[in-house]
């Protein structure tokens, strides 16, 4: 065969800097247009984006020349390095130095996007920390409590 083909569809999560509510509705839509034009730029296209005060999810179709660890730094460099020029408040704005991301099957897509969406309504009953422990447990993925909250 002289080309690879690939469908990866990664759902990838983190968290402001100490889970600080700093996405603020002022900002977010504008932040997630950024976080699409970053995924268009690097040939990993956004399908959703969405997330509350405190973190994002991002469900994109995953490029095959790229690392996911190279991904999710030129998406967090970047739109941090962005967010910090939208006045004051958003100064020493900094994303968590860790990520989650979450293989998805094509056929779950739709499943999915459908959980992405209803991010602010879902964070009425739980946190982040929860979500994110159910989200690994799901998907089998091994962690050390001792450095998942750094």
């Amino acid at each position: 065969m002289s080309q690879s083909l690939v469908d990866v569809i990664l759902h990838i999560v983190f968290s402001t800097k100490d889970r600080q509510p700093l996405i603020k509705p002022d900002i977010e839509e504008n932040l997630y247009q950024y976080i699409s034009g970053i995924g268009r730029k690097i040939g990993c296209p956004i399908i959703m984006i969405n997330g509350v005060e405190d973190h994002v999810h991002i469900l994109l179709q995953f490029d095959k020349i790229m690392s996911i660890s190279k991904l999710v730094s030129e998406i967090k460099s970047n739109s941090s390095r962005w967010i910090k020029t939208n006045g004051n408040h958003y100064k020493d704005f900094s994303w968590q130095g860790g990520y989650g991301g979450f293989a998805v099957s094509r056929i779950n897509v739709e499943a999915a996007k459908k959980y992405l969406s209803i991010q602010k309504e879902h964070h009425k009953t739980i946190t982040f920390k929860e979500e994110f422990l159910k989200l690994l447990k799901h998907a089998n993925i091994p962690y050390n409590d001792k450095f998942l909250w750094d």
